[in-house]
Formats: C-alpha cells, sequence, structure tokens
C-alpha cells in the first residue's frame, strides 16, 4: 500500500478520498498562519486583489471590498459567499496580472498580501504603469518537522510549504504532487519527479495522488 505525506492537515472528506483509495495518510501543518495588525485610512476598497483565503480572512472584518481580483476558484467562492462580486479569477498571480493588465487600465487596486507573497504579480504591474498600493495583512511561518520514512508521495500546495519540509528532510525516489505551477517551480530545486494538479485546488491534488497509485496498482497485479 502506498502512503503519502500531505504538507496540509486536511479534512474529514479529503481523508476519504485517499483512505478509500487505500493510500496510506501521514498529515501535517507545514505552514503557520498568523494575521497581523495593519493600517489603512479606507474603511471600502474598490478594487482589491486577493490572492489566498488567508488574505480575505486578515481583512474580512475590517475592510468593505467591492470588487476583488481573485487567485483560484475556491477563494473566489469564499468572497462571493460573503457578497463580493468577482470581477476577475485566474489559477495564479501572473494569469490574475494579465487579466488586469489587459481589462483594467485605468483602475486603482489594493493588493492584500502575506510577507511571502510572490513577486510575479507585483512586478507585471508595475511594469505596466497600474496604479496600486500593497498592504501585507499576514505572515506565513514555516513548521520544521524532521521524518525519517521514505513517502511514496507528498503533497505540496504552496512554496513555503516546500520550502517549510526540505529545510529539514530530502527525497529520492518520492513523488511530489504539487497544487500548481508555481508550488512545482519551488519543488524543481529539489526533484525532478513533479506531479501538477490540473485544477488548482486540494481535491484535484488528492486526485493525481489516487490516479498515480491505482495505476501503479494495476500494472504490477
Amino acid at each position: 500500500m502506498a502512503t503519502v505525506l500531505s504538507t496540509k492537515k486536511l479534512s474529514v472528506s479529503q481523508k476519504q478520498l485517499l483512505l478509500g483509495a487505500k493510500i496510506g495518510l501521514v498529515e501535517y501543518n507545514a505552514i503557520k498562519i498568523e494575521f497581523i495588525p495593519f493600517s489603512f485610512n479606507l474603511k471600502l476598497v474598490k478594487n482589491a486583489i486577493i490572492t489566498s483565503k488567508n488574505a480575505f480572512k486578515a481583512i474580512q472584518d475590517k475592510v468593505k471590498v467591492e470588487k476583488a481580483f481573485v487567485v483560484g476558484a475556491k477563494t473566489a467562492n469564499l468572497l462571493q459567499e460573503n457578497d463580493i462580486e468577482i470581477a476577475e479569477v485566474a489559477d495564479n498571480a501572473s494569469a490574475l496580472a494579465k487579466k488586469i493588465i489587459e481589462n483594467h487600465q485605468n483602475k486603482h487596486f489594493v493588493f492584500f498580501c502575506g510577507n511571502k507573497r510572490r513577486d510575479e504579480l507585483p512586478i507585471q504591474l508595475n511594469k505596466n504603469e497600474l496604479s496600486f498600493e500593497e498592504i501585507q495583512v499576514y505572515k506565513t511561518k514555516l513548521n520544521y518537522a524532521e521524518f525519517h520514512q521514505e513517502f511514496d508521495g507528498i503533497l505540496f500546495f504552496s512554496p513555503s510549504g516546500v520550502e517549510s519540509y526540505f529545510s529539514k528532510n530530502k527525497i529520492e525516489t518520492t513523488t511530489a504532487f504539487c497544487i500548481g505551477t508555481t508550488t512545482a517551480n519551488s519543488a524543481k530545486n529539489y526533484t525532478e519527479n513533479i506531479i501538477i494538479a490540473t485544477q488548482p485546488s486540494i481535491e484535484n491534488v488528492i486526485v493525481q495522488v489516487v490516479k498515480t497509485f491505482n495505476k501503479n496498482e494495476i500494472s504490477n497485479s
């Protein structure tokens, strides 16, 4: 039986997808999120860039957002549940920046982010002279853990999770299952054995795990 390590603690339904496929699971949180105080004069933000659920949760009770420019369908769904209009949604920050540059040149944006945010989006907005300000609203802290067993697969959900895991561990034949290309690019520093989810969701990462190891079971039987 294959055993995988998840660098994020999964929900009951997510665990069941693995356990139902007879895949063993070890899990821990490779990162910790801490919301931080921030000063912002406006109570209403007309155009907010929100690239993660954590960014929205950090501002949820403090700032009213009129329109949101979002990375990830799950984040978009969370905002819609809170009656926020989604102006644009993309699978990653680079793709979102491209949509903003093509369709929203004359607007001013507020980018709510964490301390380990990627550079792609602000670089592209600056390069194309779009008006925006950046406000840090949460911190990502690495939660180091050392493992003394070899896993068949490791599930990664962010570049920070990759950094956290590999600060104390190495992999040899293990497959790294990554939620998207940005996370996969970080994993490439440590391994070439990478499978990327076809959709940027935890469930789709798990689908790739199940497909991979069920296929192996069939070929070995």
